[in-house]
């Protein structure tokens, strides 16, 4: 495992990603034929540094087989390695046990598999589930779906005049009816980091469960699940320096065993199988049918050791202070509007900055970025009704991780103005 404590420790906290650029051999190219490649566009996906993927090559190389199944030498490394993921995993959102780590495709399968294998049978007619505006699709067409199903009643929380989630609506809306809240740790558009503590308070005083979409969270900061106490929690794995194609579902053990069926029917959760019925495997592996993402399983350990190495309040710190300038910077910009709190009104706001230029669409700012190398996004980010109570239809969003730099925040924002230079 490479070690970047030192990094972390010794240099100036704006420093930190300029030490670890070497480590993301993505990074070390040009397009466009001769334009360096700024990457800001973290918040959809991140990249992968060498540790990630010579772990995944070694798998290949070295030890490919089946999980669970075999007693040859090959099986059995992989078992172990397979399952030391899970635990990886475990120790760095601090579960109780390896056992309430449920390996998914991604985030979206996580949120399906709780509302398949548990609201399915827990909701009924007239329950409620309260969501906000501000949540990612995958947090929004798993419980419509559901509802229409059981008769449940779906409720929205709105921003308040800050843009971030208005805490007196969560009191108003969760009520003696609410089976449900399900809301996201930090928006992908607002960065606005919601108030998790209070939530869970007001959702067990009517006894209903928390389901997090930690997707923006668990790859920017400390994050204990047992100190947040929901009793759901979801990620992907591609955000924060892992593979695609895996993700995990956080669940407590009881709640896993007592409370969810199983969600796919196939080899791996099973106990044992007759003709006429089958029993089944205790959790993890009732909900993880069929041969399982292997590689990425051991590619998400191997972020968490990278991630690990380098510190989570030491990454956080250093995206506290990229963030802020990257606001800052861009908030000076006339005729620039952005979304969610200022960094100065809250305690702490994720490393990204969605806004929009007067008279010119995201689109059109986006493609003349790229042309000069700088990668941010354009669209609804998977936020319609975030766009739709905000009045606007697509936002520009620029979104730094570990590896980003002062300078590339300062080129940002030189060829924006020149973008908007160029429109007007």
């Amino acid at each position: 495992v490479v070690t970047r404590a030192a990094i972390a420790g010794t240099r100036n906290r704006m420093d930190l990603g300029e030490g670890l650029r070497e480590d993301f051999p993505i990074l070390d190219q040009r397009v466009h034929g001769d334009r360096a490649l700024v990457y800001l566009d973290n918040a959809a996906t991140s990249q992968k540094p060498r540790l990630v993927l010579d772990a995944m090559d070694e798998y290949y190389r070295e030890y490919n087989a089946n999980v669970h199944r075999g007693v040859h030498a090959l099986s059995a490394r992989a078992t172990e390695e397979y399952e030391e993921a899970r635990a990886k995993v475990a120790r760095f959102i601090n579960a109780e046990s390896p056992r309430e780590i449920v390996f998914t495709r991604n985030a979206s399968e996580a949120i399906n598999l709780v509302a398949y294998s548990w609201a399915l049978n827990a909701l009924k007619e007239g329950d409620e589930v309260v969501l906000t505006v501000a949540e990612h699709h995958s947090n929004i067409v798993p419980w419509q779906l559901i509802a229409q199903r059981t008769g449940a009643i779906l409720k929205h929380v709105e921003l308040n005049a800050s843009q971030e989630l208005d805490l007196n609506q969560f009191e108003d809306l969760i009520g003696p009816r609410t089976k449900l809240v399900a809301v996201g740790h930090v928006s992908n558009v607002l960065g606005c980091v919601n108030p998790i503590g209070d939530i869970v308070k007001l959702a067990r005083k009517h006894n209903a469960k928390v389901m997090l979409d930690a997707c923006q969270s668990v790859p920017h900061m400390p994050f204990d699940v047992q100190a947040l106490g929901v009793d759901f929690a979801v990620c992907s794995g591609h955000k924060m320096c892992a593979p695609t194609g895996i993700g995990f579902l956080w669940g407590k053990y009881a709640t896993l065993d007592r409370e969810l069926t199983p969600f796919m029917g196939g080899g791996e959760m099973i106990a044992d199988v007759f003709l006429d019925h089958s029993t089944y495997a205790n959790p993890p592996g009732k909900f993880e049918a069929g041969t399982p993402s292997i590689c990425e399983a051991i590619g998400l350990g191997a972020a968490c050791d990278y991630l690990s190495s380098i510190g989570m309040e030491a990454i956080a710190d250093f995206e506290h202070e990229m963030g802020t300038y990257l606001y800052n910077q861009v908030a000076s910009i006339e005729g620039v509007a952005i979304y969610g709190p200022k960094p100065n009104e809250v305690q702490a706001r994720a490393s990204l900055a969605a806004f929009n230029v007067e008279g010119i669409h995201a689109t059109d700012i986006s493609m003349v970025l790229d042309q000069y190398g700088i990668a941010i996004r354009s669209g609804h980010h998977c936020t319609q009704p975030l766009h739709t109570h905000l009045g606007i239809s697509a936002s520009a969003r620029a979104s730094l991780y570990l590896y980003n730099t002062k300078d590339e925040v300062d080129l940002f924002v030189e060829k924006l103005k020149e973008a908007i230079a160029f429109f007007r």
